[in-house]
C-alpha cells in the first residue's frame, strides 16, 4: 500500500477508536479527521468536503422539518391515542404497539418517533400495570425495524443512497428497499410478540420524589367538546402522570375529593393537581384539557405559542406584599400564574387571594419571548423555562399527516424525487404554520448532520488511495471464495462497526469497502450495498450503537445485559435473513 492508504487507514482506525472509547462528541471527532485528510494532501478541499453537498444530507436536514411539524401538532400521540387501546397483558400490549411504531418509522425518521412514543408508553403502561421495560426496548426495535422498509425511514439509508448516486449513477425507489424491509419487520415483531416478555426485564419507570421537587398546585378544565368527555380518570390517563396526582375535582361548584380511577369526567370539570413543575407541561399535552385560569384566555399569544415558565420574585418586584389577584401580573408582563410556590411546597388556598413575597417561586404560562424579555430585569431573581413545555396544536395535526402523506406519495410515483418531495413538505409545515420558521432551525440536529457529513471524507479517502481495495482483497482471500460468504462477511463487519460506532459512519466506512469487493468478485455491487444499508441499521446488542436504543436506556431503567439477552437473538434472526433474502431480491 501507499503511504496515503497507509495514512487513511490509521485516521480511520483512530476515529474507530475514539468513537469507541472517548467521550469526546463525534461531530469533533469527525471533524477532526476530516481535517487532517485535507490538511496532509490526502484529499483535496473539494474531496473533503463532498459529504456537504450530498443529496441524501440534505434530504436528512429537510425531513427534521417535517418531524418538527409532526411534533409540534401532536401528530403522533394523536394516532397512538387512538390505535394502542386497553390490552390485558404484556403480549397484547406489544401486540397493539409494534406495527403502528414500526410502520410510522417507515415514514419519519424513526428517532422523532421513538422520542415522541417514549412519554405515551411510560402513561400507557402505569395505566396498564404493565412494567415499561417489557415495551420500551421493543419500541425501539420495531421503529429500527421500521426504518429499513423504505428510503426515508432512517437517516443511513439516505446516506448510503447518496453515496450510490454519487459513486455508480443508481438511485433507490422510495419503496425498493420494502422487498426485503417489510418480510425483516414482520419477522421481528413476530420474534418480539413471543419472547419479549420472557427476555426482558420487568422494571417500572423512574418515578419522581414529589416531595423533593418544588411542589405546586395546577387547575385545569375538561373541555366541553373534547375528548375526554365520558371517559374515566384512568381511561383518560390523568391517574398515571409522571410528575403529579389528581388531589380533588370541582363539579360545578361541588367538591369531590376522592377521585377515583373509574370516575367518569364530565364537560366543564375542574381537576385540581399537586405536583412538580413539570406536571403542568404534562397536562399542556393531553388532549382536551385546558387551562382554568381565566386569565389564560386574555393572554395576547397563541395557545401553541406559549410555554411553561419558572421565575423567582426579586425584591424589586413592583407587586411585593399584593394578592396574586391585585398584582395585575397579566397586564404588566403578558403572563399569567398558574401557581405559587413558597420554600418548596405549594400554598393552599385559592390562588387569586396569596400574597406574593421576595424568594416566591411562581409557575407561569408565557410567550416564549418572556424569558429573553426578563431574564436579566430586576423583577425576578431567576426566569427559567421548563423544557418541551409548548403544548401541541392538535388542531393542525391531521393536516401535518397530510403533509406527509403527500410528501410520500409524491415521491411513491415517481412525480418528484425524495429530496424536492422533502423541500416542498417542509416548506408546507412552516407555511401552514404546524411548525414556525424559528422552531424548525431549532429542530435541526446540527452535531448529528456534521458527524453524517464528515464521515463522507474518511470513506473518500478509503476509495480514492486504494485503501478500500486493499481491505477488499484481505476479504477475498481466496479466487474460490463464493459470493454469498463475501456478502455474509461484509453484513457481520458492518454489524460489529455499527455496534461499535455511530450507524452511519459504519455505513460510509464500509461503502467503499463492499464496492470494491463486488469488483473483485466480477458481481454486482448492488447486493453489497443493500447489505451494509441494513447491516448498518441492525443494531440491536448496544444501547451505543442506534440512538433510539440509548433513548430508551433510561426510561425502561435498562442495564447494559438486558440488550445482549434479547438483542444477539434479534441480530441473528434479522442477520440470517437478510443474507439468506438479498442474492434472491437483488442479483449477484
Amino acid at each position: 500500500m501507499e503511504i496515503d492508504a497507509i495514512l487513511t487507514l490509521c485516521t480511520v482506525g483512530s476515529v474507530l477508536i475514539a468513537l469507541a472509547l472517548t467521550s469526546i462528541p463525534a461531530d469533533l471527532i469527525l471533524m477532526a479527521a476530516l481535517a487532517f485528510l485535507a490538511i496532509s494532501g490526502i484529499l483535496t478541499p473539494a474531496e473533503a468536503l463532498v459529504g456537504f453537498s450530498n443529496s441524501g444530507v440534505i434530504t436528512i436536514a429537510t425531513l427534521y422539518v417535517v418531524a418538527a411539524g409532526l411534533k409540534e401538532t401532536g401528530a403522533v400521540q394523536w394516532v397512538a391515542s387512538r390505535l394502542l387501546g386497553q390490552p390485558q397483558s404484556v403480549r397484547g400490549a406489544l401486540g397493539r404497539m409494534l406495527l403502528p411504531t414500526g410502520v410510522l418509522s417507515a415514514f419519519m425518521n424513526n428517532t422523532t418517533v421513538v422520542a415522541m412514543f417514549i412519554p405515551a408508553i411510560q402513561e400507557w403502561a402505569q395505566r396498564l400495570r404493565i412494567p415499561a421495560s417489557k415495551l420500551l426496548l421493543p419500541l425501539s426495535f420495531a421503529t429500527i425495524l421500521g426504518g429499513t422498509c423504505t428510503l426515508i425511514g432512517t437517516s443511513t439509508n439516505l446516506v448510503v443512497d447518496g453515496l450510490l448516486q454519487a459513486e455508480t449513477g443508481v438511485h433507490l425507489g422510495l419503496f425498493e428497499l420494502a422487498w426485503l424491509g417489510v418480510p425483516l419487520l414482520l419477522v421481528g415483531l413476530c420474534f418480539m410478540f413471543l419472547f419479549a416478555d420472557s427476555l426482558l426485564p420487568a422494571r417500572g419507570g423512574v418515578e419522581e420524589q414529589l416531595e423533593q421537587v418544588r411542589e405546586y398546585g395546577v387547575e385545569v378544565e375538561v373541555e366541553s367538546t373534547g375528548p375526554l368527555v365520558g371517559k374515566t380518570i384512568a381511561q383518560a390517563g390523568l391517574r398515571s402522570l409522571s410528575y403529579g396526582y389528581l388531589a380533588e375535582i370541582d363539579r360545578q361548584g361541588r367538591l369531590i375529593t376522592a377521585a377515583e380511577p373509574d370516575r367518569t369526567l364530565n364537560a366543564g370539570d375542574k381537576l385540581y393537581f399537586i405536583g412538580a413543575p413539570e406536571c403542568a407541561s404534562e397536562l399542556r399535552r393531553i388532549q382536551g384539557l385546558k387551562p382554568a385560569n381565566g386569565s389564560i384566555h386574555k393572554m395576547d399569544v397563541a395557545n401553541h405559542q406559549r410555554c411553561i415558565v419558572e421565575v423567582v420574585l426579586g425584591p424589586e418586584f413592583p407587586a411585593l406584599n399584593s394578592s396574586v389577584r391585585e398584582s395585575r401580573f397579566r397586564t404588566r408582563f403578558n403572563a399569567v400564574i398558574l401557581s405559587v410556590s413558597r420554600e418548596g411546597n405549594r400554598i393552599p388556598g385559592k390562588l387569586g387571594d396569596i400574597r406574593l413575597k421576595v424568594g416566591d417561586t411562581l409557575l407561569l404560562e408565557a410567550s416564549h419571548q418572556f424569558v429573553e424579555q426578563y431574564r436579566f430585569r430586576r423583577d425576578f431573581l431567576l426566569v427559567s423555562a421548563l423544557n418541551d413545555s409548548t403544548p401541541p396544536d392538535f388542531g393542525k395535526a391531521p393536516l401535518a399527516l397530510a403533509i406527509l402523506l403527500a410528501m410520500v406519495v409524491a415521491s411513491a410515483v415517481g412525480l418528484l424525487p425524495i429530496m424536492e418531495s422533502a423541500f416542498l413538505a417542509a416548506g408546507a409545515m412552516i407555511g401552514s404554520r404546524c411548525v414556525t420558521a424559528g422552531k424548525a432551525r431549532r429542530y435541526i440536529d446540527l452535531p448529528v448532520l456534521v458527524v453524517i457529513a464528515a464521515s463522507f471524507a474518511l470513506g473518500n479517502a478509503m476509495t480514492l488511495t486504494g485503501a478500500a481495495s486493499s481491505i477488499a482483497g484481505a476479504l477475498v482471500f481466496s479466487d474460490a471464495l463464493s459470493p454469498w460468504l463475501a456478502l455474509a462477511m461484509i453484513y457481520l463487519l458492518t454489524a460489529t462497526f455499527t455496534e461499535l460506532i455511530t450507524n452511519n459512519a459504519a455505513a460510509v466506512l464500509m461503502f467503499p469497502i463492499a464496492i470494491a469487493v463486488s469488483e473483485q468478485l466480477g458481481v454486482s455491487f448492488m447486493p453489497f450495498v443493500i447489505a451494509v444499508m441494513f447491516a448498518a441499521s441492525a443494531s440491536f446488542i448496544s444501547p451505543l450503537g442506534y440512538q433510539t436504543n440509548l433513548m430508551v436506556y433510561g426510561p425502561g431503567r435498562y442495564r447494559f445485559g438486558d440488550y445482549l439477552k434479547i438483542g444477539i437473538p434479534m441480530s441473528l434472526v434479522v442477520g440470517s435473513l437478510s443474507v439468506g433474502l438479498i442474492p434472491f431480491i437483488w442479483a449477484f
